[in-house]
């Protein structure tokens, strides 16, 4: 019962943090020693809740989008962009998974870059940021391939694969709502990418406890992903992001004095 508790709790943690910049593997990784229960691969796979929660959400955007990819067009042209910009991170993730795995996986990476991401995020997006690109539709080739490789960076634990995309989406001209939106379609083939890995690369180690714990999380995952989704895209409409760097650089203090403290 209590394996089923833990992967609830970690389930919404995922839901809560997957969308927004502030790093669902980071809190995972934290979360996860702080409840004594640790595992790189129902950590990857409880993703699979919140993104499908995702398209959920998108179910009839996502619909038409394929229908008119049928034929050459803007749909088209879109789709393809965001498997351009899906690429890098997923040629990266596949060579180094096992580096990243074993090396930063830890709660000390953690803390250092959610400080670093906070940061970044204060000097990069401010109130006096106007205009942008107004559409995620309307993505040049070369803001997806630049949105993609700041996607890499998220590979690191903490970073935030959110928070890597849509400020690297900032950066190259994208307002704030159509990079959030282009970072959530970008996540649709990373993510349900990442799991499906993770679940072949863990299917030795399911039992029939794994597996439950598995569903308790995914759901988890799902509801509380569901409610973040709508929620940031409204907030990113009318402000700024910098709520979430000065929480980064607050949970990242944290987690630091955690470490000494327990250490």
């Amino acid at each position: 019962m209590i394996v089923f508790l833990k992967a609830a709790i970690l389930g919404v943690v995922e839901g809560l943090t997957e969308f927004i910049p502030v790093s669902s593997t980071g809190h995972l990784i934290v979360a996860s020693q702080a409840l004594g229960w640790s595992s790189p691969t129902f950590e990857i796979f409880i993703q699979l809740g919140a993104i499908l929660a995702l398209t959920w959400a998108y179910r009839e955007r996502l619909l038409r989008l394929l229908t008119e990819s049928a034929t050459p067009g803007p749909a088209r042209r879109f789709l393809v962009r965001v498997f351009i910009a899906f690429l890098p991170a997923a040629v990266v993730g596949l060579l180094a998974h096992h580096w990243i795995e074993e090396h930063l996986f830890r709660a000390s990476t953690v803390a250092a870059s959610l400080v670093v991401g906070g940061v970044l995020i204060l000097l990069l997006d401010g109130p006096q940021r106007r205009g942008g690109l107004g559409a995620a539709e309307d993505v040049s080739l070369g803001q997806a391939i630049w949105v993609g490789l700041g996607q890499v960076l998220s590979l690191i634990p903490g970073v935030s694969r959110a928070g890597a995309t849509i400020v690297t989406g900032l950066v190259v001209g994208l307002s704030r709502e159509a990079a959030t939106e282009f970072s959530f379609f970008l996540a649709m083939p990373t993510l349900y990418a990442a799991c499906l890995f993770a679940l072949w690369k863990g299917r030795h180690e399911i039992d029939t406890t794994a597996a439950m714990a598995l569903a308790v999380g995914f759901a988890a995952a799902f509801v509380s992903a569901l409610g973040v989704i709508r929620a940031f895209l409204r907030f990113v409409q009318t402000h700024t992001l910098r709520p979430f760097g000065w929480y980064r650089i607050a949970a990242g203090i944290a987690v630091t004095l955690w470490l000494v403290l327990a250490g």
